[in-house]
């Protein structure tokens, strides 16, 4: 007997695919039917968002003249000029010092705390494993001023320890000093991914180990330490390119001293700048835009490779937790004081010195205490407006790309579209593209759109919007696509021997089922929206800032009550919005 689900009716088909279930019957328009509308515009809209900042960097980079002039000619100029007249080289080597030290840092941290926490009987495992993930919620600039907050020439702690002691003995304004803050930040994203492989992996690989003899910490060593080769190097390269395209530890200790790297480059030679050299701005553009791209195409061949440290099969058992005996509680001490000294104490004291008049041991703040920090962003219209113009971004900005996400990963991943594969390719270049890059090319984009579209979008909430979308749409793309793979197959199947087309199928089938994980994408979208700020420097104008850019007008202003106001605002706006959509979210999970 013919089995309908896999011969068609009347008719021939493919041996495999959808191509072999009776196509249905729908009204088409031009001679296309709606789901090949939609696979089209969703290839469009992707290019043309990731095209847009791109574009207008390489041809500023290539001419000779700014792009608003006319008559502009082919050169190379600006790159000579980059690295002669305006010192590059230098740049570009204190960039790789400061983005070499911190991934070596970040690596330090991240992997031995991964493996005590996840492999290990230490005490508390599971509040330290909640607790690595705080960078999450939490911005860098805002944990930057923190760290000036309580540990800079004039923090809280260095004023304390220079009274007792007469000398302070670390320097936050040096590369040093830059690279354990931003490690500090970053060291979450290289534990999650080792967490991750340590929890899949395969208990028998230790057990042979141990029915040999072998201890605890031979065990570590020979065993364990070997299969995270691929987390450590994958996450090492996202922590170097990372460290590459940061904008706010360098632009707060590094400026002040004459340390420049990349991103402040950049935002002094475009920004800061009365008369911006457009052509040596669009030829740094363009090296840290190659730089990127190159460490992220490594990033996905280190990926590919990783299928050769499989450990977890078929059969795979529950890891025994290893003994360390008394070396747990030397453990125990490194992990708090890094969840201690590099995020509650800085945290605790921007949100204290939000209700101080003045922050320092010197005197007793408890006798300063105050709200005037906070009824002055109450009483200023403009700082009001920041608040509500960051919430306007990262709600709408959170949908749009959830749903954009929620498209591209469905056509990429579970359509016969023939370019569904350069949807994926779309949808993950962002993740390339430094902020400040995807704020100068926006800004070069807009200003030569046709039809004076650029002219109404330049300058609102509309081009934040755009500039920050593009930031999270490779996490929401990433966040949705696992749900989306592991929904059966057959269930497309099913749909179609009814005769429902993809776009239906989509609809009424695959979009139920990958609900959580589209609330899950929407709340990454929403943080991660929240907290950014670098496309906006150049997008936004004086009536659409976010808190970001009025944090760092502040501080530049020497206002650092008003910032620990504005800092706290923003983190209890991240933890109520988590917090309601953890509670919204719980028991919403389905097995696909």
């Amino acid at each position: 007997m013919t089995n309908v689900l896999t011969r068609p009716r009347g008719a021939d088909a493919a041996p495999n695919g959808p191509e072999q279930y009776p196509a249905p019957r729908y009204r088409s328009l031009l001679g296309a039917d709606r789901s090949s509308w939609l696979y089209w515009a969703t290839i469009i809209v992707l290019a043309v968002l990731v095209l847009a900042p791109v574009v207008p960097t390489l041809i500023q980079a290539l001419s000779d003249r700014p792009l608003y002039e006319s008559g502009g000619v082919f050169t190379l100029d600006n790159f000579v000029r980059l690295f002669t007249e305006a010192d590059f080289g230098m740049v570009a080597l204190t960039t790789l010092a400061f983005a070499g030290l911190t991934t070596i840092l970040t690596i330090l941290i991240a992997v031995p705390m991964a493996i005590v926490v996840v492999r290990t009987d230490i005490p508390g495992r599971r509040i330290f494993g909640v607790g690595m993930q705080w960078p999450f919620f939490i911005s860098s600039l805002i944990l930057g001023f923190g760290w000036i907050t309580m540990y800079g020439p004039a923090g809280f702690v260095s004023t304390w320890v220079r009274s007792a002691v007469g000398t302070v003995p670390w320097d936050l304004y040096t590369i040093p000093g830059m690279a354990l803050t931003e490690a500090v930040a970053l060291a979450p994203i290289a534990y999650l991914f080792c967490a991750n492989a340590l929890r899949n992996a395969d208990a028998s690989l230790e057990g042979a180990a141990q029915t040999v003899g072998a201890g605890p910490f031979q065990i570590l060593r020979s065993v364990v330490v070997p299969m995270l080769r691929p987390p450590v190097v994958y996450s090492s390269i996202l922590v170097f390119s990372m460290s590459v395209e940061t904008l706010s530890v360098p632009l707060l200790y590094g400026q002040p001293v004459g340390i420049t790297v990349f991103a402040t480059f950049l935002y002094k030679n475009g920004l800061q700048s009365i008369n911006p050299d457009y052509g040596i701005l669009g030829a740094a553009s363009t090296i840290i835009l190659l730089v990127t791209v190159l460490l992220v195409v490594i990033q996905g061949k280190l990926l590919r490779e990783a299928k050769r440290f499989v450990s977890v099969r078929g059969k795979a058992t529950r890891p025994r937790l290893l003994d360390l005996g008394w070396i747990k509680w030397p453990a125990v001490v490194f992990i708090v004081i890094y969840l201690l000294f590099g995020a509650v104490i800085p945290i605790g004291g921007l949100v204290f010195r939000s209700f101080t008049a003045f922050f320092t041991p010197l005197a007793n703040p408890f006798n300063a205490l105050t709200l005037a920090n906070y009824q002055r962003i109450w009483e200023f219209p403009v700082y009001l407006a920041s608040i509500r113009n960051s919430l306007i971004v990262a709600a709408v900005g959170a949908v749009l790309v959830s749903v954009l996400a929620t498209i591209a990963v469905v056509v990429a991943r579970r359509s016969t579209f023939r370019y569904r594969k350069l949807i994926e390719y779309l949808a993950l270049a962002p993740q390339a593209m430094p902020g400040l890059i995807i704020g100068i090319g926006l800004f070069w984009a807009f200003a030569f759109a046709p039809f004076g579209l650029g002219a109404i979008v330049q300058g609102t909430l509309a081009a934040i919007i755009i500039g920050f979308g593009l930031r999270a749409l490779p996490s929401a793309f990433g966040s949705i696509s696992p749900a989306v793979m592991q929904v059966g197959e057959e269930l497309d199947n099913a749909a179609r021997v009814s005769g429902a087309d993809w776009l239906r199928t989509f609809t009424r089938i695959l979009s139920r089922l990958i609900t959580p994980a589209f609330g899950a994408a929407l709340v990454l979208s929403f943080v991660t929206m929240l907290k950014e700020y670098s496309p906006a420097i150049f997008l936004g104008s004086a009536k659409t800032n976010v808190i970001g850019t009025t944090m760092l007008e502040l501080w530049v202003q020497g206002n650092s009550g008003s910032v620990a106001a504005l800092a706290t605002i923003q983190i209890v706006i991240t933890a109520v919005f988590v917090g309601v959509a953890g509670l919204l979210m719980k028991g919403n999970k389905i097995d696909a």
